[in-house]
C-alpha cells in the first residue's frame, strides 16, 4: 500500500484492537517473549517444576514486577508463585496463584496460606496491581506488579503447581513429589544480574530513545513551533517566520528519527503490536511530511492560491498537533515510565495552553484597538514583506 492509501486508510478509522498476550515457550528463560512489550530486566530459570521467574525491581519505590510461568500439572490445572515474609517454607506465603475456571478463562487471584489447613483467598500483605494471567503453549504465565517493603534485598519464594481446581473458583491440593516440596529458594533483588541481556537491553534501550524523541518532537518543538507562527508575529516581524521554520523543521527531523527508531523496535519484537500507537504514528508522520512540503509549496502572498495553501497549511498543521499530542499520551501508556513523567507532561501542556490563552487575548487586544481603514490594521508577512490581517 503507497503513502497515499495509508494516509487515507487511517484518517477515514483507526482500528482500537485488543491483543491478547502470547507468550513463547523455551527451555530458557532468557529466549521467553511476551507481547505487549512486557519486558523485565533479570530472568531466572528456577530449579523445580520447569517454571521460571522475570521480573525487574526499582529500590526508589519498592516495586516488583514480574511474570512467572510455569507448566501445570494438567491443562485444567493451576500455577502459584508467592512470598514467604516469616520462613522459607509455604507456611506463611503470599501467593499469587492462576488457574482456569469452569468457562474456561484464565483468571489470577491472591492467597494467603496461612497453614497446611488455611488458605484463605483475598488480599495480602503487600499490595498487588496490574495482575493477569494467560495460557498458551501449555504454560501459564502471572504477571503483577507488587509493592515490598522499603530497604528489601532479597525475598523468601515460594512456587508450586497443580492438576485440580475445586469448582472452578479454588485451586486443588499439589503432589508432595520431591520437586514439589523443593520448590522455593531466595530472590535476590539487588545483587542479581541481568541474564536476559543482548536483544533485550537493546529493545529497552530503544524503547527509552523512541519515547524521548517522540516526546521532544511532537509533544514540545511542534506545539511551541505552532505557537510562535500565530503569536510571535505581532511581536518581533520578520523574526517569528524564520523561529518558526526552524523549530518545526527540527521537530519533523527529530520525528523522524523517532520513527525510524519506532521501525526498528517492531523488527526486534515480532509479535509484539500496539494497533493505535502505530496506525497514529502512521498517520502522523504522513501528515508531517505534507507540512514540509508546505514549505517547499508556499506560493506568494497575492498568488491566487495563498487563500487554499493557508487552508492546507493551517488544517494539516493543527492535524499533526492532535495526532502527535494523542500519541505521545499513548506512547506513554505503553512505556509507563512512571506517573511522574506522565504528570509533567500534562503540566507542560497546561502551562503552554495557558500562555497561548494570554497571548491570544493579547494579539486580539491589539487587533480590535486597530482602525478599520488604516494601513496599521494589518500585520506583516515577514517572509514576502507584504501586508497580511493577523491569523493563525
Amino acid at each position: 500500500m503507497g503513502l497515499y492509501q495509508s494516509c487515507c486508510v487511517i484518517t477515514l478509522c483507526f482500528m482500537f484492537l485488543l491483543v491478547k498476550p502470547q507468550f513463547s515457550h523455551s527451555m530458557s528463560c532468557t529466549s521467553q517473549k511476551f507481547t505487549k512489550n512486557k519486558l523485565f530486566e533479570h530472568c531466572n530459570d528456577l530449579p523445580h517444576l520447569n517454571s521460571y521467574i522475570h521480573w525487574s525491581y526499582n529500590s526508589k519505590d519498592s516495586s516488583l514486577n514480574l511474570a512467572f510461568v510455569a507448566t501445570p500439572t494438567k491443562p485444567d490445572g493451576w500455577i502459584a508463585w508467592g512470598i514467604n515474609p516469616i520462613g522459607t517454607g509455604m507456611v506463611g506465603t503470599q501467593a499469587l496463584v492462576a488457574f482456569k475456571q469452569s468457562n474456561g478463562t484464565i483468571v489470577g487471584k491472591t492467597f494467603k496460606l496461612n497453614s497446611y489447613n488455611s488458605i484463605v483467598p483475598g488480599e495480602l500483605a503487600y499490595h498487588v496491581s496490574n495482575m493477569e494471567a494467560m495460557y498458551s503453549n501449555g504454560m501459564m504465565v502471572i504477571f503483577a506488579s507488587v509493592n515490598l517493603p522499603k530497604g528489601m534485598r532479597e525475598l523468601n519464594q515460594v512456587w508450586q503447581v497443580g492438576s485440580s481446581v475445586l469448582n472452578g473458583t479454588f485451586p486443588g491440593i499439589h503432589d508432595f513429589q520431591p520437586e514439589n516440596l523443593n520448590s522455593k529458594g531466595k530472590l535476590d533483588l539487588m545483587k542479581e544480574k541481568s541474564v536476559s541481556n543482548g536483544p533485550e537491553d537493546s529493545m529497552l534501550n530503544n524503547r527509552n530513545i523512541h519515547g524521548i524523541l517522540n516526546v521532544v518532537s511532537w509533544g514540545i518543538l511542534f506545539p511551541a513551533g505552532i505557537m510562535i507562527a500565530r503569536y510571535l508575529r505581532t511581536f518581533v516581524d520578520p523574526v517569528w517566520f524564520y523561529v518558526h521554520v526552524a523549530c518545526q523543521l527540527s521537530s519533523y527531523t527529530i520525528g523522524v528519527a523517532g520513527w525510524a527508531t519506532g521501525l526498528k523496535l517492531g523488527s526486534q519484537s515480532k509479535g509484539i503490536v500496539y494497533t493505535s500507537h502505530r496506525d497514529f504514528g502512521i498517520a502522523l508522520f504522513c501528515f508531517a511530511t505534507l507540512q514540509v512540503f508546505a514549505l517547499f509549496l508556499r506560493p506568494k502572498k497575492d498568488h491566487k492560491y495563498r487563500f487554499y495553501w493557508n487552508m492546507y497549511h493551517h488544517g494539516v498543521g493543527y492535524g499533526v498537533l492532535v495526532l502527535g499530542i494523542i500519541n505521545v499520551f499513548k506512547g506513554l501508556e505503553i512505556l509507563q515510565p512512571g506517573s511522574k513523567w506522565k504528570l509533567a507532561h500534562i503540566i507542560f501542556l497546561s502551562i503552554l495552553g495557558g500562555i497561548a490563552l494570554i497571548l491570544e487575548a493579547i494579539t486580539w487586544t491589539i487587533v480590535l484597538k486597530k482602525k478599520p481603514g488604516k494601513s496599521n490594521n494589518k500585520l506583516y508577512d515577514g517572509q514576502n514583506g507584504r501586508q497580511q490581517p493577523l491569523t493563525s
